[in-house]
């Protein structure tokens, strides 16, 4: 138990170090994820889109 008590003790400490993001900096790289999300989507979507026609005419 005091291994558990020792390990928190240095979570803490270390918690201390941690520069977090501000909003604004959280804020932008989310938007980034998502605009990057959605630009990946799209583009399979175009390939599926692609790629389903050429099957479809193929197999009638």
């Amino acid at each position: 138990m005091t291994s558990l008590f020792t390990y928190l003790k240095h979570v803490r400490e270390e918690f201390t170090h941690i520069v977090w993001p501000t909003n604004r900096t959280a804020l932008a790289h989310t938007l980034v994820v998502i605009v990057i999300g959605i630009a990946i989507a799209l583009v399979v979507a175009f390939f599926d889109y692609i790629f389903g026609s050429v099957v479809k005419s193929i197999v009638g």
